[in-house]
């Protein structure tokens, strides 16, 4: 992780967050939101490419991860995008940002896209979950995952504040909220599978029609399919994740709905 930047503390609405902030350059800042639980380290092999691309780069820590401070209120969609406006504020980061969502990430980025289109430039979810996701893919869950599960729970109770313990709350605050902007999009979509003890043939097809439900909120959406990975492409193939990033950057970049670009 050596080229991982510094980190810092900021505190925010009586919030303490930690973050990373680097690169230089006019273009769009790229904000990188991490999963659910995964800290601003999973971002690390996108370094340096990534802070070369001629614009700021913000990776952050939501509350209860990494460095930052357990959450001191409920975590919904809602108020993790409003937090993060604080830390952009805060930073003095002008918009328009390009947001990059990895997994329940994604929804967050969804939307912030949505309240506030005039501050986004694009959009890349990577391997996002989509709000169709939430609820429905448990009915798919094998023995085994409901298992581990279980024993996760037992040994590690979630924080009542967290935002796994508030998705529903996420879910129906992006369908209460105005459409998605028409701004660029890319769609990263792992293509590896877990074994099939662990998941499903009909799990596996429902995730594959909620990742084209995400690929349709934009008229200017196209998917990457990331051969080599599973669920955290930014680990395994991070020059796709640039790639993406560098295509919603670029102003020329022909956008074609439905279009998939198999890189390999």
């Amino acid at each position: 992780m050596k080229h991982l930047p510094s980190k810092q503390d900021l505190t925010i609405a009586d919030q303490r967050l930690c973050y990373t902030l680097t690169g230089e350059g006019a273009g769009p800042v790229i904000v990188l939101i991490n999963g659910s639980g995964g800290p601003l380290e999973a971002w690390y092999k996108l370094y340096p490419r990534i802070a070369q691309l001629g614009s700021r780069v913000l990776a952050y820590d939501r509350p209860g991860v990494g460095g930052s401070a357990k959450p001191t209120s409920p975590q919904t969609a809602a108020a993790a995008v409003a937090l993060l406006r604080g830390l952009l504020g805060a930073l003095a980061l002008p918009g328009p940002y390009l947001l990059l969502g990895h997994s329940f990430g994604g929804l967050h980025a969804n939307l912030f896209a949505r309240l506030h289109p005039e501050e986004v430039s694009g959009v890349v979810l990577l391997e996002a979950t989509a709000p169709s996701d939430v609820g429905s893919m448990r009915q798919y869950q094998s023995a085994a995952q409901r298992t581990v599960n279980r024993l996760l729970n037992l040994f590690s109770r979630p924080d009542p504040n967290d935002e796994v313990s508030h998705e529903q709350q996420t879910v129906a605050q992006i369908a209460a909220a105005p459409p998605f902007p028409a701004v660029p999009l890319r769609v990263i979509t792992g293509t590896k599978t877990m074994p099939g003890w662990m998941t499903s043939a009909a799990a596996m097809e429902q995730r594959r029609r909620n990742q084209q439900g995400l690929l349709a909120l934009s008229p200017q959406g196209a998917q990457l399919l990331a051969k080599r990975s599973g669920h955290f492409p930014q680990m395994s193939e991070p020059s796709l994740v640039i790639e993406a990033v560098t295509q919603v950057l670029s102003i020329g970049v022909p956008s074609i709905q439905g279009v998939q670009y198999a890189i390999r």
